[in-house]
């Protein structure tokens, strides 16, 4: 009898922490399931200009703004934003992660990377969560660069609400972080989101 309660004690870590490790892959499974849409775009500034002054292709000039002009220069042009993503879960299980990975493409070329260190759950059929993720990142290679020059400038004018530009499109790619055994395992392949970027999407709502 004493053995068998010493074997129970000795086991209930190991039961505890598989527990742990199966709810965690459900609700990661769950967050793939989900549907993910930008929401908005706030605070967005390139070379510290408010974004929303370059709304025409020629007000992206660096003659009218020396800090571009100074960015140009020194191959370095701060981008930097807060997008709104809202998480829509229309699933049965809830949907939750304690750390994610995040890629944001634009034509191809990464735009910007990081890690997002917060709690983001996400309530079962048809819950709603705005997950706001801060981005920075440097747009020199994107400004000169032939192959994104193009669909960065169209982008930058979609920013600032142009009323006369086309979609860009983004490709998010999300990596849930997993906790298990006191490491950290990301989860195998990434959430991929395609999504259009209007300027009546990207308006600060």
């Amino acid at each position: 009898m004493k053995k068998s309660l010493l074997v129970l004690v000795l086991a209930l870590p190991l039961l505890f922490s598989q527990c742990s490790i199966n709810k965690q892959i459900s609700q990661a499974k769950a967050l793939g399931d989900c549907r993910y849409s930008i929401a908005s775009a706030d605070s967005v500034f390139l070379a510290g200009v408010d974004i929303r002054e370059f709304r025409k292709l020629e007000d992206i000039n660096p003659a009218r703004y020396p800090r571009l002009a100074a960015g140009l220069l020194t191959r370095n042009v701060p981008l930097d934003a807060r997008i709104n993503l809202d998480i829509t879960n229309p699933t049965n299980k809830l949907a939750g992660i304690n750390q994610l990975e995040y890629r944001i493409l634009l034509a191809g070329q990464e735009l910007f990377n990081g890690f997002l260190n917060q709690r983001i759950e996400v309530q079962p059929g048809g819950g709603k969560t705005r997950v706001p993720v801060r981005l920075n990142t440097n747009a020199f290679q994107l400004l000169t660069d032939a192959k994104t020059r193009d669909a960065f400038t169209q982008l930058v004018q979609n920013l600032s609400g142009s009323a006369n530009t086309s979609p860009s499109k983004l490709t998010i790619k999300i990596k849930p972080t997993l906790d298990l055994a006191g490491g950290q395992v990301n989860y195998p392949g990434y959430i991929t989101i395609d999504q259009d970027v209007t300027n009546k999407i990207l308006l600060g709502k």
